[in-house]
């Protein structure tokens, strides 16, 4: 098991966005060596045989037909909106 580095710690608060102070790097070095310790725990469990688990509540995704509708004209869809300036909808400026 190779060890994290103060670079790669360093590194990936950066990318993280995550303010780090030079006290804070050491622990959390220590800490993620830990976490790949214990994710590389899971090599060794035996799982030939297991099925992999896609969803666990056993549901199926229930899709519908694509289909267009009837088609509305341009001014029975700007009957349903607040304010319409010049055959368009109208809407607040956003700088």
């Amino acid at each position: 098991m190779s060890t994290i580095s103060i670079d790669e710690v360093k590194k990936l608060a950066k990318l993280s966005a995550i303010k780090v102070e030079d006290d804070e790097i050491d622990g959390l070095r220590q800490e993620l060596e830990n976490i790949l310790q214990y994710v590389d725990k899971l090599k060794d469990i035996n799982v030939e045989g297991v099925e992999p688990t896609i969803q666990v509540s056993r549901q199926q995704n229930v899709f519908r037909e694509d289909v267009v509708k009837d088609q509305n004209t341009q001014d029975e869809l700007l009957k349903n909106v607040p304010e319409v300036q010049s055959g368009y909808i109208k809407v607040p400026k956003v700088l």
